[in-house]
């Protein structure tokens, strides 16, 4: 009998490539699929992690692959095809530096960093969008998934390169679309902005930041776009030396704090706020209580996530690094929190769980401006070095249930409602799993509302899917 794998080689799995584009019935579907659950789901994540020769440093610098999963209430279809980044179509050629892994030429490292298009997708008038967060989103076409080039705003220029943070916030009573583009040249700003039903993207603000703190997410109230800017800077010495973005990123709490940034909608002037430094990574959801804004989000308690994650997540090749090694004891860990800002500058946080590993937190997209009951996010259970398990944290119980999948990979839960009209947590959560064991993956299905039961369903793919980050669901077929 084969012996049976380590963790350290479970863990690897989850970094395996994934050369092939596939479009297939899927033949073995655990449970019953909800009939009512009919639409499209997208994800985005790495598809394969090296260029030629180059073995890449991180998932941050892989190209996008998107893997589409067509539901129509008696049938799941798989298909599965790469972003045509120009990196992509450059072959075994790595003609550009990435977020942390150097090109092999001087001149690949003189330019910015490749747009991998692997970050996040979003349906934004009509047209299906693949993000990443240093540039221009591609456009997409759901039928084909053939990659249509790079989607340029009418309208207010992105700025420098083109940035479209990869977390875009929908207002689902206005119809416009809210996003920020990091410039750290020719001068270092949130450039925020606002692309309204027709398409038409307006600049709402320009808020400089002259100590060039990085950040990914924000978050959307009726009146304000909501920043939360942990004092995570670039090392320049270290940035010049490496020419790598992440590895000289440093948390600096010496002469810094975190700011909480209120940028209106209506182009006035913003609000900066300060608070003791605290590290996060994205935003749950934002609302108005009367004068107040209320914030959402995981708090870690240790200021070395990024490290740690790094330890988890980098040289996936590499058969000498320590990631094994990262414990469910050695996981970042914290809590949900909720920030209030009070009219007056007075900020009190408001503690909504357990400490424990878990982040990608999400909720009832329909909520969003408003206050949500009911967060959803990875958690990690195990010493496999991965979010293996999904959790609710019901606010009006103050409930917390979850759904473990053991040596798994597990990815960011998607609440779909039921209806249009359906209430908050009414509805099904999509998950994509990985099963390191079998090295296989599926979608898995839930009842919102009792993740603790286990499935509904369960559509095994013959094949596994990468580690991968965020996507979106259609209520439209496609295909």
């Amino acid at each position: 009998m084969p012996a049976e794998p380590t963790l350290k080689q479970l863990h690897g799995r989850a970094f395996a490539s994934l050369y092939d584009e596939m479009d297939y019935q899927v033949a073995r579907i655990d449970g019953t699929l909800p009939p009512e659950l009919t639409g499209t789901l997208f994800r985005i994540g790495p598809g394969k992690f090296e260029v030629g020769d180059t073995v890449l440093k991180t998932m941050f610098d892989a190209d996008g692959m998107v893997s589409r999963f067509v539901l129509d209430g008696q049938s799941v279809r798989f298909t599965n095809r790469y972003v045509r980044t120009k990196q992509y179509r450059g072959g075994d050629v790595m003609s550009q530096r990435g977020i942390t892994t150097n090109a092999p030429t001087l001149r690949g490292n003189l330019l910015p960093p490749a747009n991998t298009g692997n970050t996040n997708m979003a349906t934004i008038c009509g047209e299906l969008l693949a993000m990443w967060e240093g540039g221009p989103p591609y456009k997409i076409d759901p039928d084909s998934l053939d990659t249509l080039g790079y989607k340029r705003f009418d309208g207010d220029r992105l700025g420098y390169l083109g940035s479209f943070s990869a977390h875009p916030k929908w207002d689902p009573h206005t119809g416009d679309v809210y996003n920020f583009g990091l410039d750290l040249l020719p001068t270092p700003r949130l450039r925020c902005f606002k692309v309204d039903r027709t398409g038409r993207s307006h600049q709402i603000s320009s808020l400089k930041l002259w100590d060039m703190v990085w950040n990914h997410d924000f978050a959307l109230t009726e009146n304000h776009m909501v920043f939360v800017l942990d004092p995570l800077r670039p090392n320049i010495p270290t940035l010049l030396r490496t020419r790598s973005l992440a590895k000289a990123l440093e948390y600096q709490t010496r002469n810094g704090s975190t700011r909480f940034a209120l940028v209106p909608r209506d182009g006035s002037k913003p609000r900066i706020i300060e608070h003791e430094a605290l590290t996060h990574i994205h935003v749950t959801n934002a609302f108005e209580d009367g004068s107040d804004t209320v914030v959402e989000f995981f708090r870690f308690e240790d200021s070395d996530i990024f490290g740690k994650l790094g330890k988890a997540w980098q040289d996936p090749a590499d058969p000498t690094d320590p990631r094994a090694h990262l414990t469910i004891d050695e996981w970042p860990r914290g809590h949900l929190s909720r920030f209030r800002i009070s009219k007056s500058g007075r900020i009190t946080e408001t503690v909504l769980s357990a400490t424990a590993p878990m982040e990608f937190p999400q909720y009832d997209w329909r909520r969003s401006t408003l206050e949500h009951n009911v967060t959803y996010a990875c958690k990690a259970t195990e010493d496999v070095g991965h979010y293996n398990a999904v959790t609710r944290i019901d606010h009006r119980t103050g409930a917390q249930t979850t759904f473990d999948f053991g040596l798994a990979q597990t990815g960011e839960p998607l609440f779909v409602p039921r209806s249009r009209t359906a209430a908050e947590d009414d509805g099904w959560l999509l998950v994509l799993n990985h099963d390191l064991r079998s090295h296989r993956s599926q979608l898995v299905i839930f009842d919102a509302r009792t993740i603790e039961d286990g499935p509904l369903a369960t559509a095994h793919l013959e094949h596994h899917l990468p580690i991968g980050f965020h996507g979106t669901f259609s209520r439209r077929i496609a295909g």
